[in-house]
């Protein structure tokens, strides 16, 4: 058995909520720290104890703001896990409510990677800024676009109406990073409360449409081109349309609705003369289905 000033142990009695043992044995032990610079606050929080972040807060006098090695605070784990007694314990003890972790993550960021929208809401409650933007410019509106809540999105334009004005650095908006995840909902939402222009490019010259069709969402395809008018023909900065980038990624339902649906020639070229049979036999990070080779030659043979 571990022995009493195991620092170990210390943080599996947090973990399992034992708060009379951990009380006696802090009494013994000389401290705890994880090996990314962790207190037992940071694992009270991430763990939902909140009898014990109270014990740790008030009894032993720990401090709410400690940072571990990534700059996490207890109250980017307590919202990142979506604890919301914890996230409400030490917002009412004064914790920063817009502190930022490694990559400038606040913990509305964090709870944004969940789908806990009571979490948000004190969270913005508290004044919590969703326009604060990560190292890869992306704010909370953005995150919460990829996890595809509409309820969430819904609250995030209702309390700040310009969140969705937002690009990465490589100008990818959220209705880019919804298609590409596969969220309809959250589609919807963004295509009826925001004003995204149609086909808005990326860097890379993609629009959401070239994503939804690369990533296989058929669904959502549909509702840009009936709800916003999308173009199917549009091309990124390298000449490809989404037939092209649907070679590539292998989605064989992607084509077929492309070419038999929207009547896409299956022999279109890029500038530089490339179909999308020479797309699919490109080496690519993607696993290119065999059945991809079928459906390009059938759809050749039969236009």
């Amino acid at each position: 058995m571990a022995r009493p000033e195991d620092p170990r142990r210390l943080c599996r009695l947090v973990q399992e909520g034992q708060l009379l043992a951990l009380q006696e044995e802090l009494q013994a032990a000389g401290g705890y720290q994880g090996p990314t610079g962790d207190t037992l606050l940071h694992c009270a929080a991430r763990n939902g104890r909140r009898d014990i972040l109270a014990y740790l807060a008030e009894a032993r006098g720990m401090d709410i703001e400690a940072a571990n090695r990534d700059y996490k605070r207890p109250l980017h784990e307590a919202a990142s896990m979506g604890h919301r007694d914890c996230v409400r314990y030490l917002l009412a003890r004064g914790a920063t409510v817009d502190s930022l972790k490694k990559a400038d993550w606040t913990p509305l960021m964090m709870a944004c990677t969940r789908k806990n929208l009571d979490v948000i809401q004190d969270l913005v409650e508290h004044g919590a800024n969703p326009l604060l933007k990560n190292k890869d410019g992306w704010n909370s509106f953005h995150i919460a676009s990829r996890e595809g809540d509409p309820l969430i999105l819904q609250y995030l334009l209702t309390v700040c109406p310009d969140a969705w004005k937002t690009e990465s650095k490589i100008r990818r908006t959220p209705l880019h990073t919804a298609a590409m995840h596969g969220r309809l909902e959250a589609v919807n939402v963004l295509l009826e409360r925001c004003q995204y222009e149609p086909d808005c490019k990326d860097n890379c010259g993609v629009t959401p449409f070239m994503d939804a069709i690369q990533c296989g969402h058929i669904d959502i395809a549909r509702l840009l081109l009936e709800k916003h008018e999308a173009c199917f023909s549009a091309e990124d900065s390298l000449g490809a349309q989404a037939l092209h980038r649907a070679a590539v990624t292998g989605q064989d339902e992607a084509i077929r609705f492309l070419v038999s649906d929207l009547g896409v020639d299956v022999d279109t070229r890029t500038a530089t003369h490339l179909t999308a049979l020479h797309f699919a036999a490109k080496p690519c990070i993607w696993p290119v289905q065999v059945s991809t080779w079928f459906v390009l030659n059938f759809s050749c043979s039969w236009g």
